[in-house]
């Protein structure tokens, strides 16, 4: 299936997953991270997706409030039976999600085949 787009971000089907891919290398504009959010959001409320695999290889930085955006849908997606699951996070990225703990509330693997395995 031909990948779609949303305002920030492309998404895919591959099976019951919906494989998301950023557009920006950098999340930090808070206008950028409200219209991620909202796009997510939209793929779980609107589109019915339940199993979303974020991934991450084009993403260069991520500020603190995008953080917050990612617990809400992991948590949004677990009172709905989703599965929220990020892969190819870069080593600066990874050090973030350590620092904030979030590597123990998120499900987080190296890549993409991995990932879509883990459903």
């Amino acid at each position: 299936m031909a990948a779609s787009k949303l305002r920030r971000i492309t998404y895919e089907d591959v099976g019951a997953v919906t494989v998301v891919r950023f557009l920006d290398k950098k999340i930090v504009d808070e206008l950028n991270i409200q219209t991620i959010g909202d796009d997510l959001m939209k793929l779980v409320d609107e589109l019915g997706r339940k199993q979303l695999l974020l991934e991450f290889s084009a993403v260069e930085f991520l500020s603190s409030a995008a953080l917050g955006k990612l617990s809400s849908l992991h948590d949004h997606l677990a009172d709905s039976e989703g599965k929220l699951v990020l892969c190819s996070i870069s080593k600066t990225i990874m050090e973030i999600f350590t620092l904030t703990r979030l590597d123990k509330l998120l499900t987080i693997v190296k890549d993409e085949k991995t990932a879509l395995r883990s459903f």
